[in-house]
């Protein structure tokens, strides 16, 4: 039988604490006070966050340390050149240090562009949308608009989970003890689930689906699930109920 929000609350209550964040890409994004900085460092740490979270850890490392106090400032500061420089040597898994360029070359020209990342995300945001699940679509085709880094923000004709950019949007639009909630122009009730096999096994293991698969039809049949219980914050769950097995030595998410 799927959980009841007594189960959800019971857990939420007690594992959505800033102490069980550590391990976890989050932790980058409350290193920052600037809503310009959080959100920059939310989006390198969230498209990232594949593979083992210690590995995780020390890639997003290797990005942020580079960039100084201000991620923002340094990537509007720096030419092109100095970004393909800087980073010439980074590698994480598949993602090289030219097709990290390129990624950190396209949120250079959303701030310069647009201003923020939430602005160029609002482009494509229609309230009238149950999720953003065709709002992702559109901002990645707008941010990939000059260079596309595949490892990093995959095609949207790919239909996966996006399960990244939910989870950088769950860091942006929730504010609670875990998320900073940086963005004030997205409810919560948008949101999907961050999808990835961890969280697909914990739903299929509480009776939530039966889909096998991590695409965003089956994102969207959990959190359908979730929005049942909790209308207005439907991804209230993810971070407590993942908790267990992230905090495990070497996992992978």
């Amino acid at each position: 039988m799927p959980p009841d929000r007594k189960f959800l609350e019971q857990t939420y209550n007690r594992y959505n604490k800033p102490e069980f964040i550590h391990p976890d890409p989050l932790e980058f994004v409350w290193r920052y006070n600037r809503s310009s900085d959080r959100e920059v460092a939310g989006l390198i740490a969230g498209c990232l966050a594949y593979g083992n979270v210690t590995q995780i850890l020390k890639s997003v490392e290797k990005v942020l340390g580079p960039l100084g106090p201000s991620p923002a400032a340094w990537l509007k500061r720096n030419p092109p050149a100095a970004v393909k420089k800087t980073f010439c040597t980074f590698k994480h898994r598949f993602t090289t240090g030219a097709e990290l360029a390129v990624f950190l070359l396209n949120i250079k020209r959303a701030l310069e562009v647009h201003g923020s990342l939430e602005k160029l995300f609002l482009k494509g945001y229609d309230k009238d949308q149950t999720t953003l699940e065709t709002a992702i679509y559109k901002f990645i085709d707008s941010f990939n608009a000059t260079g596309c880094a595949p490892s990093l923000t995959p095609c949207p004709e790919h239909k996966s989970s996006f399960k990244r950019i939910n989870l950088f949007l769950r860091w942006m639009v929730r504010k609670d003890a875990v998320d900073p909630g940086v963005w004030a122009g997205i409810p919560p009730s948008k949101l999907l689930i961050p999808l990835d096999t961890h969280m697909r096994q914990v739903s299929m293991g509480m009776g939530i689906t039966k889909r096998k698969d991590t695409s965003m039809k089956t994102a969207a049949e959990i959190t359908a699930y979730f929005r049942k219980i909790e209308p207005g914050d439907p991804v209230k769950y993810d971070f407590s109920l993942t908790r267990a097995g992230i905090r495990k030595n070497n996992v992978r998410i």
